[in-house]
């Protein structure tokens, strides 16, 4: 994928990331994978396989192009896809995250939304004080 203009940068193990000065791998990938629709982009090509631009324009409904060509560049540079002749599909390391991130997706489901539907709206309760 040919660059134009500034170059990406993205969150890199060993160094500071947003929300942490510690350099820790997992802080580096949950800056990456929070960006708008990076781990949504991720999810669809490992769902659905190898989508065209359009394609995934189309999956991924509010995304814009400029969003969306941001995110490419970015989660090709951290290795987590591919272009192919196909269109864009998730790399090994990147099917190896989404397996990972499946039954976070489960749980999530499950457990978390289920109780926070059963407490009430969060507008009630109140933020716990540090």
């Amino acid at each position: 994928m040919a660059r134009r203009g500034r170059p990406r940068t993205i969150p890199l193990p060993g160094e500071p990331v947003r929300g942490s000065s510690s350099g820790v791998p997992v802080m580096a990938l949950f800056d990456l994978l929070g960006r708008r629709w990076a781990m949504g982009i991720l999810w669809v090509l490992c769902r659905i396989g190898p989508c065209t631009f359009r394609e995934l324009q189309k999956h991924c409904e509010t995304l814009s192009p400029s969003v969306l060509n941001t995110r490419l560049g970015e989660l090709h540079a951290a290795l987590l896809i591919e272009r192919t002749g196909d269109g864009y599909c998730p790399t090994s390391m990147g099917r190896q995250l989404y397996e990972l991130l499946v039954p976070l997706g489960r749980w999530s489901s499950k457990t978390w939304a289920r109780k926070m539907r059963s407490c009430g709206p969060t507008a009630t309760r109140p933020l716990m004080r540090a």
